[in-house]
């Protein structure tokens, strides 16, 4: 295939390690205001997926928060 040249595999998994170092960037921030809010946390794993990710922030933006109106702490 490559000639015996195993460099292109320590390329692919480079990429997934760059993709799993970005997803969890992303995604523990997500997970932390999704329960601030008053959300579940797992909600923030919707950041991950393409749109959806947009329609997550607009929902959060403009939704009324759980914990606003059950008096809840933020933290």
């Amino acid at each position: 295939m490559m000639g015996g040249d195993m460099s292109g595999y320590a390329l692919w998994t480079g990429h997934w390690l760059w993709m799993l170092v970005i997803a969890i960037i992303l995604v523990i921030p997500a997970w932390r205001i999704c329960q601030r809010a008053g959300f579940p946390g797992w909600m923030g794993l919707l950041i991950l997926i393409p749109l959806v990710n947009l329609v997550l922030l607009y929902f959060i933006a403009f939704a009324d928060w759980p914990a606003n109106r059950t008096g809840g702490r933020n933290g």
